[in-house]
């Protein structure tokens, strides 16, 4: 049997529109009428950094071969199923490429981990179609976990989805279709009956305590790892403990054995934790304070911010090799995140902030505006938060209505919940404290006000399209200040429609950089 998996990120959704018309956007920002004094083909990839002695690009194309959690998984599970199996980056689907494939597949498997809406499902599910129509078709993952009765409806070029937890369910259901096995002896699986109806063998999670972790392929410098299932909290914007509602972990023990083993058979110097939550349960992770200093493996997590409660606290995660925590404080009112059920408070938030903001451990913290209920007055403090207090890179994202289980629809007449359009609701949402637009215009003036006032806050977007850490041999406090001017330079054709003032910023910025060793290399044959 031939199999392909079809597996990766989905598609961009969340403030797609922010960087249009910047120098971040490819061939969209006016160039010349902004730096003509400076270079008439300038380009943010000429900016080169002194360092050690020598001087080298500052800002080099992603190419990092980072695996994807979703994919490894998948792939070791199946190395252990019968036939072969090709894999496709969903990466492809969005942009339209038909790379080199077999014209033929028994079976096409399709994770939905990274589909967030339907319109991102059809279009996959259309170019698998096109591309395969006899494959048998097995959709899995976050969003089919959710959503497998529509999705089945909907779709009959799908014949199989797959819910909940795919290590014993997958191998199982492979066997069958290669003629091995019953699929009635399948658990976890969706499938159409001789009646048209919908069957449904019974769910059984895995004991992820005692199940190897995957084995990856081949070296890999950073590797992601997954330390739970399901969540233990029910926060109202977050559908993921709906999908997976039993919460189960792995031991501290556990998770030091993998790391090592990760290190010492794939060469890893840096984990990714990419669960909802790793810093809990506390008492696993006083446990991995006492662990993982000794194993020297670097590593970065999403935490939450009453995990951080002291300088100890701090210094314990500096000592376990922790080199960054994504925070969600999502806000700085206090009755936004009453509303939230985040379990969080602002002033945990804010003691959080100011026991990392000068120590090693690197952090990141994400803020939304628009959950239903917030007005324009609740996210104000937010807003104040982020232009005039806060330092180190940041998140802002507009509160997204795209998944009807998520638990704040329970209270959609509370918050006058209204969506115009369940196929597009980013659209057009509104609720008694603001609507879509109002968030938008809202995050837009954030945004803009956090560039131009605070020097030390620093947006992470548009360094998707490169290496990062940007000069990781820098001082962290320096390299924030380098990417902080790029950042100004790259929005200069968006925030100064000026261009005789944004040509004078462009020098200011520009200057400012060659005090920290960045300056513009010069093209063959034409010095600047």
């Amino acid at each position: 049997m031939r199999g392909l998996l079809v597996s990766g990120l989905g598609p961009m959704i969340k403030n797609v529109n922010y960087l249009e018309g910047s120098l971040f956007d490819p061939g969209e920002a006016d160039v010349a009428g902004y730096f003509r004094d400076v270079s008439p083909e300038f380009a943010l990839e000429r900016l080169e950094l002194s360092v050690d002695g020598g001087r080298g690009p500052l800002l080099l194309p992603r190419c990092s071969d980072v695996p994807h959690l979703t994919t490894f998984a998948l792939l070791a599970i199946l190395d252990g199923c019968p036939g072969d199996y090709d894999h496709l980056d969903t990466g492809d689907i969005w942009a339209d490429r038909s790379p080199a494939l077999a014209d033929d597949y028994d079976v096409v498997l399709l994770s939905t981990t990274f589909i967030y809406e339907r319109r991102s499902l059809r279009r996959a599910l259309r170019y698998l179609a096109e591309r395969w129509p006899d494959a048998t078709m097995v959709l899995g993952g976050q969003f089919t976990n959710l959503k497998f009765v529509p999705v089945m409806r909907d779709h009959p070029e799908v014949d199989y989805v797959v819910r909940g937890d795919g290590e014993e369910a997958l191998p199982l259901l492979m066997r069958a279709l290669a003629g091995r096995g019953d699929l009635s002896a399948v658990p976890n699986l969706v499938h159409r009956t001789d009646t048209g109806r919908l069957g449904q063998t019974p769910l059984r999670d895995i004991d992820i305590e005692t199940h190897p972790s995957p084995q990856f392929r081949g070296k890999h410098d950073i590797v992601p790892y997954e330390s739970m299932r399901g969540c233990p909290f029910s926060c109202g914007f977050c559908s993921f403990p709906h999908a997976s509602p039993r919460w189960r972990y792995k031991s501290a023990t556990k998770i030091r054995d993998d790391w090592g083993r990760y290190a010492e058979a794939h060469g890893a110097s840096m984990i990714k934790a990419m669960d909802s939550t790793f810093t809990v349960p506390p008492r696993r992770m006083r446990e991995l304070f006492d662990l993982l200093p000794a194993l020297g493996v670097g590593w970065e997590g999403y935490s939450r911010a009453n995990a951080v409660t002291s300088a100890e606290d701090v210094e314990r995660f500096a000592a376990s090799h922790c080199r960054s925590l994504s925070i969600g404080f999502e806000s700085m009112s206090e009755e936004s995140l009453r509303r939230m059920n985040k379990r969080v408070t602002a002033k945990q938030n804010r003691q959080a902030f100011e026991l990392l903001k000068d120590s090693e451990v690197g952090h990141r913290c994400s803020f939304m505006v628009g959950y239903p209920g917030e007005t324009p007055e609740d996210y104000r403090q937010t807003h104040d938060f982020l232009t005039n207090e806060y330092r180190g890179y940041f998140m802002l994202s507009i509160f997204s209505m795209q998944d009807e289980t998520m638990p704040v629809w329970q209270e959609a007449d509370k918050y006058d919940l209204q969506v115009a359009d369940p196929e597009d609701p980013d659209s057009g949402w509104s609720h008694c404290g603001m609507d879509f637009a109002q968030a938008k215009a809202l995050h837009r003036e954030t945004l803009h006000e956090v560039r131009r006032r605070n020097d030390e806050a620093l947006l992470v977007l548009w360094q998707s399209r490169y290496e990062v850490p940007i000069a990781p041999k820098l001082p962290r406090r320096q390299r924030l200040r380098i990417e902080k001017l790029i950042e100004r330079i790259g929005m200069l054709p968006v925030d100064e429609p000026d261009r005789a003032r944004g040509r004078q910023l462009a020098a200011g910025y520009l200057h400012q950089l060659a005090d920290l060793g960045v300056t513009l290399r010069a093209r063959a044959g034409a010095p600047v």
